[in-house]
Formats: C-alpha cells, structure tokens, sequence
C-alpha cells in the first residue's frame, strides 16, 4: 500500500504539471484579454492585470461581427461535420464488411494518404474551387474538408468491433447490405460517430490558413480565420485579439464538456489512441 502511494504521488504531479502546461495558453489568453494596452507589450510579462479591463469585451464586440463570422462558422461546421459522418461511414463499411477485390490494397493506399501533409493539397484544392467559381463562398470553405482519411479509418476500426454474425442474420432475413449498414450497423457505432463528429468540429473551428487562402471578404469567414483581421499592419491591439479570441472559443469550450463523454467512449470503443 506504502509503494502504490510513494508512486502515485509522482505521477499524480507529473501529470498535474501536464495539465497546468496544457492549460497555460488559455489562462493567459483570458488574462490577457483582460489587460490594458502597455500591459499587453510589457516586457518582461506582466501576468495578472493591475486593473481588470473588460471594457476590451465591449471594444471588440462594437467593432467586429460576431454574429456574422459566429454563423459562418456554425454553417461551415455543420456540413464539413455530416459531409464526413456520410461519406466516411460508408467507406469505412465498405472496408470493414464487404469483400472485394483489391479491398485491403485499397485500404493501405487510403491509409497512406494519412502520412502526406495536408498544406501539399491546399494549391490543387484552390485551383478546382476557382474553376467552379466557388471562391469567397462559404462552400469554398467546407467542400476540401468532407472527406478526412482518419474518419475512415476510425469508423471501420468501430465497425470490425460488431461481429460479423449479426451480418450473415440480418442476410439470412432478407435484409439489403443499405439496410444492414443504415438500420443495423451504423446505430450499434454511435458513440464512435458522435466522437468523429466533435473531433471534426474542433478541426474545423480552429482552421485557419484555407479559409485566409480561399475567401477575402471578411464577412465570408470563419471566426478563427476572421480573427487574423485584427492583426495590423503596424499595430496590433493584443488585448482586444485575445479578448476576441475567449469569446470565438467558448462555443467549441461548451460543446467538448458537454460531449466529452462520447469522444472518451468513441475512442475507447475504437481502440485508436490519440
């Protein structure tokens, strides 16, 4: 019992030092949001404000659309998140249940696109989006994003946990493969979904160079990509960007505690460790 407590001790600071540093980031964002001018650019630091300044909250709310760039970014979400949910469900059934020639060779070349940096596609996406004179859209900003090669491989790691039995019975029934895959096996992977989904949502929330490359208005933007407008040219108000920055974060913030228990069971189900 001695021995358990003298090892649970460091690690129970080691990782409480982890969380400290992981958290870090966001304390000083909210700190700092809350700080005057000359205490944003001391140098060194100044950690805590002298006097908490929240009239930064009203600075930045008068002079930038929030409710605009809050609803591009709600639209952009919304169909990246069920673009993926639809097309990687079903190539990820496809992998893991159905048996075709070529099917685990294919699988590997898919998997092999998971070790190519996704910035390599940013000029060929660009050239197809302007061709369909979708530049500036908030459909520039979704459509490179509804296929994500880990949503396939993380829904077809849930599907080979279903045995296969329950197939050859619903087969045996008279069942169709559409009606397996919709009615049977997509409800029985739920969890791993609903994890998917909020991973995909916090990527995309948190994309910045593809909508800066694609779109220029700033009303065509989504909030992490319409923050860079607050960086001057000569300028930069730090207090009043990371004032905005604590409010584009809280939605994402309030759906991860929320959900955090899917994404715990969609991982543990799967058995893909991040």
């Amino acid at each position: 019992m001695k021995q358990q407590k003298s090892f649970y001790i460091p690690v129970l600071l080691l990782l409480s030092f982890a969380a400290l540093l992981t958290v870090f980031p966001f304390i000083w964002m909210l700190l700092t949001s809350l700080k005057t001018y000359e205490e944003a650019i001391r140098i060194p630091p100044q950690l805590v404000p002298e006097v908490w300044q929240w009239k930064n909250y009203q600075i930045i709310a008068a002079k930038f659309p929030f409710a605009r760039l809050y609803l591009n970014t709600f639209i952009v979400v919304a169909l990246v998140v069920g673009g993926n949910l639809a097309v990687c469900a079903m190539a990820a059934y496809a992998f893991a249940r159905l048996h075709f020639a070529g099917r685990d060779v294919l699988f590997m070349l898919v998997l092999g696109l998971l070790m190519i940096p996704g910035q390599i596609f940013l000029v060929p996406h660009y050239q197809i989006i302007t061709s369909w004179r979708l530049s500036n859209t908030l459909f520039a900003l979704a459509l490179p994003g509804i296929f994500r090669v880990f949503g396939v491989f993380f829904l077809r790691q849930a599907f080979l946990t279903i045995p296969k039995e329950m197939d050859e019975a619903a087969l045996v029934d008279g069942c169709s493969y559409q009606i397996i895959f919709a009615r049977i096996l997509v409800p029985l992977v739920r969890s791993a979904m609903v994890s998917l989904g909020i991973l995909i949502a916090l990527w995309t929330w948190t994309d910045l160079m593809w909508p800066l490359i694609i779109n220029r208005s700033l009303d065509k933007l989504t909030l992490s990509a319409g923050l860079a407008f607050l960086i001057g040219e000569h300028t930069t108000y730090y207090e009043q960007v990371m004032a905005g920055g604590v409010i584009s974060s809280l939605p994402i913030i309030v759906i991860f505690i929320f959900f955090q228990r899917y994404i715990i069971e969609g991982i543990a189900s799967t058995g893909v460790k991040g």
